[in-house]
């Protein structure tokens, strides 16, 4: 693959785009693909009515008028705010505030499950970014059965999972440098090259990013500068001295300068997209254990690379890139994974109202057994364990061992054993509505 790169600014060219700069079609022009905020890399190939650098020169003029810097370090990044960032954002707080809410409350006793279920999909996803080498049905599977991994892939998504339980206990906290190595210890345990990679920041400059091609994607910084980054990083999620920057956009700005500073052998990206998380929940974006960024973000890992790629490409003057792709990107991953959080509630509301349904005309199930009736009902063949239903549905094993025998003595279900263990298979599809 081929590095994105911008054109330099030059006397020639400042001097042509300075002769376009009140001409209403160039103006026009401008306006809107600032507004996209596209890339050079997006903008070369497309048809103008002048030179396209003479184009990009205004773009780039008129973007630094209207950017905010931010300094870490010897490095300065700006961004900008575009029109698309504040409907978003706003789009995100209506959410946080409490439309939500009501359709989340309304799901009762089923609102733990769903959080777990969150949680598994984001510890999968962030680790499928990274290459394990499973599939999301057998990592969902092994995770409701607390079955142990057996392969470096399913390790790290235990390892993540553990570390989303984590930080839900953290979101309380200052970040410190050393709860971030506890997180990249618990994200990266046993996993890793080498064991005292785990948890410590690190020591040599030979680490850097390349594409499948071999081509050099990120040259970290030197090893030496990583404490003192971190420390500035840290003071900057734990205090607002740059002035009000949005939660979500200061979140992503985390997640970024974890990338860009590449303070870890290996497990660098999960612990950014960790981090993203616990800043969010410290700022009282609950609906984000709701929320499964990560998955969204796999399935467009080319445009999750290029916004780190555009950031550090398009570079102006003295600065060391822009940060806007990267913030469009991830908010467009936001929305993307909240659109999805609005299906799945209309979803659960509909199937509710049935197995409410249920429950009035048998009068015999609770909500928590019509619920693992409509799961059978999704998977007949499928059979399910007492220790699936304690994880699935954060229940004590007394409770979730009832919930089957009940089913199994209304027949809904029948007992089998396998080795030692109790599973229970779906029996009679005509009794459930």
């Amino acid at each position: 693959m081929k590095l994105p790169k911008t054109p330099e600014f030059s006397k020639k060219t400042l001097e042509e785009a300075g002769k376009l700069l009140h001409n209403n079609q160039v103006a026009d022009l401008v306006n809107q693909y600032n507004e996209k905020y596209l890339h050079w890399e997006e903008l070369k190939y497309r048809e103008f009515p002048f030179d396209p650098i003479i184009i990009w020169n205004i773009m780039k003029i008129s973007r630094l008028l209207k950017a905010k810097s931010l300094k870490f370090g010897n490095w300065v990044f700006k961004y900008t705010l575009i029109d698309e960032f504040q409907e978003k954002l706003h789009i995100l707080d209506k959410s946080a505030a409490g439309n939500l809410l009501s359709s989340l409350e309304a799901l009762q006793d089923n609102k733990k499950k769903y959080i777990i279920s969150s949680l598994m999909e984001e510890a999968i996803a962030s680790s499928l970014i990274e290459g394990a080498a499973t599939t999301r049905e057998v990592a969902k599977k092994m995770l409701q059965e607390n079955r142990r991994p057996t392969n470096k892939g399913e390790k790290m998504i235990v390892n993540n999972y553990i570390t989303m339980k984590h930080i839900l206990n953290l979101k309380n906290e200052s970040l410190t440098p050393e709860k971030i190595l506890i997180i990249h210890k618990l994200i990266t345990n046993e996993t890793l090259e080498k064991a005292q990679y785990e948890g410590n920041f690190r020591k040599n400059d030979e680490i850097a990013v390349y594409s499948h091609d071999g081509t050099l994607l990120h040259k970290p910084v030197e090893h030496t500068e990583i404490p003192k980054l971190i420390d500035e990083l840290c003071n900057f999620a734990n205090n607002n001295e740059e002035g009000f920057i949005h939660p979500a956009i200061k979140g992503i700005i985390i997640h970024f300068m974890i990338g860009f500073i590449h303070p870890f052998n290996d497990g660098n990206g999960r612990t950014a997209r960790a981090l993203f998380y616990w800043y969010l929940l410290k700022n009282d974006y609950w609906l984000f254990e709701y929320m499964a960024v990560s998955k969204v973000i796999n399935d467009s890992k080319k445009q999750y690379r290029n916004a780190y790629l555009y950031t550090e490409s398009d570079r102006t003057l003295n600065d060391s890139g822009d940060l806007t792709y990267f913030i469009k990107y991830n908010l467009h991953c936001i929305k993307k994974a909240l659109d999805e959080i609005l299906e799945y509630l209309e979803r659960k509301q509909y199937e509710q109202s049935q197995a409410l349904k249920i429950i009035i005309e048998s009068g015999n199930l609770t909500l928590r057994q019509v619920e693992i009736l409509k799961h059978y009902l999704k998977q007949p063949e499928k059979h399910i364990t007492i220790k699936e239903i304690m994880t699935t549905y954060s229940v004590a094993y007394a409770t979730a061992r009832s919930d089957l025998l009940s089913l199994e003595k209304l027949g809904y279900v029948e007992k089998r054993k396998s080795g030692k263990k109790l599973i229970f298979v779906f029996k009679e599809i005509d009794k459930i509505g």
